[in-house]
This record gives C-alpha cells, structure tokens and sequence, in this order.
C-alpha cells in the first residue's frame, strides 16, 4: 500500500516495521480531538483562500461523517493506516475525493499531533478537576457529620494527641484542594496552540494561526514552532500532576486500612467495596483502597517513564515522542477511575465512634497538653517537658494512667501542680483548649468547615 509520504520511497515498509511503529491500536483514542483540529484547520484554509468554499464544505461534511462512524464503531482501523491522523485522512480522501488531499495543506503530524495531545489534556485535566471537586464536597459532607468524633492523632504510627474526626478528613480535603490549584496551574501551559509550526519551521503558506487558536479556544499561540512541535512539558505536568493525586488517594487509602484493621477498628468498609478470601471464609479485605495504592506506583512510574523518554532528545520531533501516549492515556484512565471509585466508597464507611473515643483517651495523648499546663503555671518548656516525661514513666511503671494518678503522686514531680490538671487529662479538654488558628479545636475545625463549605458554592 503506498503511503502518502512514500514519493522518495521504492520499497514497501517491512511488515515488521509496519507492526513496531503503529501507534493506531492506542491513539485511536484522539479521533475526536484530531477531528475538532482537522476542522478548524480547515476552517482557517478557506477563511485563507488556499481551499475553496466548496471543499471546505465537503471536508467538514466527512469529517462529521467519519466522527459518527468511530462512534458507532463502524469505522475500520487498518495497521497500515499507521496512525489516527492518518487514518483518518484516508478514509476522508476516500469519501471526497481530492478535496481531501487538500486539508493536509500547511500543516505536519508534528504539530498535528501537538494540538491532538493539548486537546486531549485540556479536556481530561476538566475532568479530573471536576472529579476533585467531587470528592472533596464529599470529604466535606462526612466532616460534617463527624465533627464531633474524637480519634487519635499519631506520629511515626504511635498514639501522639487526641484530634477531631473532622479535622483528620479536612487535612485530605485540604490535599486535593492543592491538587486542584496544581491542575489550574497547568492548565495555562496547555492552552497554548501548536498548530501551524509545520514539521518544526512554520511555513510559507498565508496561515492564521490566530484564527484556528481563537475557533479551539486556545488563549495564546506557541511563539516557537521548533518548541512547538518537540515540546512535552505539558504531558508531564499532566501526569505529574495526576503522580501528586495518586499520591494523596494512596495516603488515605492507607489510613483506611490500618483503620479497618481489628487491631484498630476505627471503620468497617461496606460489603459493596470489599472482597473475600478464596480460602479464609472470614476474611473482608479493603481491596479498592489497596488497589489505589498500588496503582499510584504505576503512575509514578509513567512520570518517570516520560522524563526519561525526553532527557536526551534532539531539537525537533523525534519517533520516541510516540511513547509519551500510552503513559499520559494510562495515567489519565488510572486517576480518573480511582477517584471515582474512593468517592463512592466514601458513601460507603462507618466509623467506630465509641472505639476511636476510646483509643483517643489510651496511650497518654493529653501528655503535651499538660506540659503546656505547667508551661502556663510559670515553669520553662523543657523543664515542664522532663517533668511530665517522669509521670509518664511513673505510670507506665505502675500501670496506671494520668486520671488514675491521686494528688500525692502529682505534686512529688512538681509543685506547679493543682487540682486543676485534672481538667486537662481528657481528649475533649485536649481539643477544646487548642487556641491556634487551624488547629484541631471545636471552633477552628467549625471555622474549617465554613470556608470549605463557601469554597463549593
């Protein structure tokens, strides 16, 4: 089959060849967006004089044709056909005739492609935001609930300080939030239009490129058409962006499992988003959260992936950037996908109140709480610090703890000590005493709330 860049050739491509270098089989998947491209270009040909109305006309009526097709899954994808763009312009030669062999006129798939992939982005970093929002209005809605719930704070996994329920979900929502700005961020880079930088030179035909931004939607044109073609710094962005998502869903999934644990037993996952043990029939495993988990290696390993790809290539185009689709398509499907399943298992938790109130009060977790006791009774931090250090070896010596202590053994460390140290020994004193502006405290995590509850309307 001859190939519409195969003038200068006299042997047909090695079947071998034709097999390795297809990219078809995966990205079919910007038919839609190298449609929208091949239309406004299109559009800019005519508006340009360099195609008639009339063949203007006869491409965008195959174009949406060919859209239709795909989507009933009636087009044909041949191997040959090499890749979208040019299976695409083939079926629509095919369909016009020689009206067709005209659209490819100023422009390459260098930057062909370019424009595809930053419509591609543009429209799945939308996505992925709006399914950030989504699970924050959702760690939102449970905060609320919950805003009374006491747990135990921990650092390096052991029991640290009593905290809300509340305040521990707002610190994810406050992840994503980030996330968000991230996604935001990027997406100024994205919107840049390629299209119209040639194989790497621009070209000699009269095009407006402005034109074709202003029909995409693009705000800005790429002002370097060797950079515009070569450059990939808004794929990575995308999955590094999507690598930090992962990242935060991997950390509460893996509070969610320790928390489901019977040696902790802070929640019980629903039936719905968990499975069983082909062999221990008393098994319930949290596997949607340890599956998000594992897949955020996979991402990360994307990002790598793609830096790699990059680090050593040569001003402009080169083959290899063939590989940065299948990680920023896999990436995109993977934090996508994840999102919407840890939403929906949200719905789908019910937390231990009486068991986290309880552990909350275990592991001498108001200790700081009266060391600042003593710090506001006039004694220096790190003396204070050594003093309650000693009660609590004394405790653990007796297996006792703070509230089981008399007034005898309070006073031998201290005479700082008064009867009202034992106002500050319980979980709820702890948290209602913080005084700092986002703390754990009944008011600030109130506080919290309202801002997160504006940041939604």
């Amino acid at each position: 089959m001859k190939k519409p860049w195969g003038g200068r050739f006299k042997e047909a491509t090695d079947p071998a060849v034709e097999k390795f270098t297809a990219s078809i089989h995966f990205d079919r998947r910007l038919y839609r967006q190298d449609i929208l491209g091949s239309m406004a270009h299109a559009r800019m040909l005519c508006q340009q004089g360099l195609i008639t109305p009339e063949e203007e006309k006869a491409i965008l009526k195959g174009l949406k044709e060919i859209e239709a097709e795909i989507e009933a899954g009636k087009f044909v994808f041949r191997e040959e056909d090499e890749d979208i763009h040019m299976a695409i312009e083939k079926a629509l030669v095919a369909k016009i005739g020689a009206a067709g062999e005209k659209l490819h006129t100023g422009r390459s798939r260098n930057d062909q492609v370019a424009l595809d992939l930053r419509l591609y982005v543009r429209e799945e970093m939308e996505n992925i935001l709006a399914l950030l929002r989504r699970m924050r209005l959702k760690l939102v809605e449970i905060a609320q609930k919950e805003k009374n719930t006491i747990v135990p704070g921990y650092t390096h996994l052991q029991k640290a300080q009593p905290v809300l329920l509340s305040h521990h979900l707002l610190a994810y929502e406050a992840m994503l939030a980030r996330d968000e700005g991230r996604i935001r961020d990027a997406l100024v880079r994205v919107n840049v239009m390629p299209l119209g930088a040639g194989a790497l030179a621009g070209s000699s035909l009269p095009l407006d490129r402005k034109y074709v931004a202003e029909l995409l939607h693009f705000p800005r044109v790429a002002e370097n058409s060797m950079d515009a073609v070569s450059d990939r710094d808004f794929v990575i962005e995308c999955i590094f962006a999507c690598a930090v998502i992962m990242m935060h869903l991997s950390r509460l999934c893996e509070d969610f499992i320790i928390w489901s644990t019977s040696e902790f037993n802070f929640l019980e996952i629903g039936d719905s988003f968990a499975t069983g043990s082909s062999l221990m029939p008393q098994k319930k495993n949290p596997d949607v959260a340890e599956l998000i988990r594992g897949k955020t290696g996979r991402v990360y390993g994307h990002l790598l992936s793609l830096f790699t790809v990059l680090k050593g290539l040569p001003l402009t185009y080169n083959r290899d950037l063939q590989e940065d689709k299948e990680a920023l398509f896999d990436t995109v499907d993977t934090v996508s996908s994840s999102l919407e399943v840890l939403t929906s298992m949200l719905d789908h938790i019910r937390f231990n109140r009486e068991r986290m109130a309880a552990e909350a009060a275990k592991g001498f977790t108001t200790a700081t709480d009266v060391v600042e006791y003593l710090v506001l009774k006039g004694l220096p931090f790190r003396e204070a610090h050594s003093v309650v250090g000693q009660v609590v070896a004394h405790c653990l010596e007796r297996n006792k703890t703070f509230v089981d202590l008399s007034w005898e053994e309070w006073v031998q460390f201290s005479d700082k000590f008064g009867p009202d140290v034992y106002k500050v020994l319980s979980p709820e004193a702890s948290i209602r005493r913080k005084k700092t502006v986002g703390s754990t405290s009944f008011r600030e995590v109130e506080k919290q709330l309202n801002q997160a509850i504006r940041r939604r309307k």
